[in-house]
């Protein structure tokens, strides 16, 4: 049973004692102090975050999924983050998954005592089959959660490699797991509300996972998002504007190309960059895993030998 009084994540912080009292302005100043502390504790972490990218990289590399669980603000952030993997580099919806306590109703509204029941994390873990190829990581702020350990229990004896993101004590009792991060971010503003600096210190390690994974599948080009899905006006603005620096060319002469490629960013940087044709840029891609930067040094190593 967890021992709530002593968690980090339920001790009353000193500094925001009085914030009843303040006026605006000095609410916010304390709020911003309290919230300048989080990158730093993030910062002592990151060979811990170093370690679950590699893990995460090798699953998806093998078609193996990538799996946030979490309940209450840690499960909404895990269903942002996956939300957003589509849209930004091109994923297919089931590689990187959310599942949160209380299913998709408990993103809009909370539910209450899901995050109460392991056996639920567990079943919904079972549910999707989850097994060696995977990497599930459970998101819970107070490291606690039974849903959460519930679910990481069973990735485990699935055979799944796990992950456990939380505010919690780094060494507090609790699952076996292949990486643990725990940033320390202390006592929040308002005791107990871990949607404060423990949600932002999540949301920064969530974005450095997934982003730094893509970046090591080559869904980037130096820092250019070329595998995004052009699906609004902006994004395709933006995949004109990107195949322009990268190329040289006009923006009527990428418009064209990109037509010429099938709306495809990367194979139309391949295409003008390499002077092939749509199927064998299409082709080098898939043989060099997406690596645009690969794909150009083999094209032009090929061309000088």
């Amino acid at each position: 049973m967890a021992h709530w009084a002593d968690l980090p994540t339920e001790q009353r912080n000193e500094a925001s004692a009085r914030i009843d009292e303040a006026p605006t302005a000095e609410m916010l100043r304390i709020m911003n102090r309290e919230d300048a502390s989080v990158a730093a504790a993030v910062e002592k972490e990151l060979d811990q975050v170093a370690r679950a990218v590699e893990l995460v990289v090798r699953a998806l590399r093998e078609n193996g999924r990538l799996f946030y669980i979490g309940a209450g603000s840690s499960g909404r952030l895990g269903v942002l983050d996956a939300a957003e993997c589509p849209p930004t580099f091109n994923t297919d919806p089931e590689m990187v998954q959310a599942v949160i306590a209380g299913g998709p109703e408990a993103v809009f509204a909370a539910v209450e005592g899901a995050e109460d029941k392991a056996d639920s994390g567990a079943g919904e873990l079972r549910r999707r089959q989850v097994g060696t190829g995977d990497c599930v990581m459970g998101i819970a702020a107070s490291g606690v959660t039974p849903f959460v350990l519930g679910g990481l229990g069973e990735a485990r004896a699935r055979g799944a490699s796990t992950i456990l993101l939380t505010c919690g004590v780094p060494g507090q009792e609790g699952p076996g797991v292949d990486v643990r991060i725990a940033p320390q971010v202390g006592p929040e503003v308002v005791t107990g509300s871990t949607r404060l600096k423990a949600g932002t210190a999540t949301k920064m390690v969530l974005n450095m996972i997934s982003t730094a994974a893509m970046i090591r599948l080559g869904k980037t080009l130096g820092n250019l998002m070329v595998d995004l899905q052009p699906g609004n006006a902006k994004l395709r603005d933006r995949s004109l504007r990107i195949l322009q620096m990268v190329t040289g060319i006009t923006r009527e002469a990428s418009e064209a190309s990109l037509r010429a490629a099938g709306g495809d960013l990367k194979v139309a940087i391949v295409m003008k960059l390499c002077r092939v044709g749509r199927n064998r840029a299409a082709a080098l891609l898939v043989e060099h895993e997406g690596r645009i930067k690969e794909v150009v040094s083999h094209a032009r190593n090929g061309a000088a030998s």
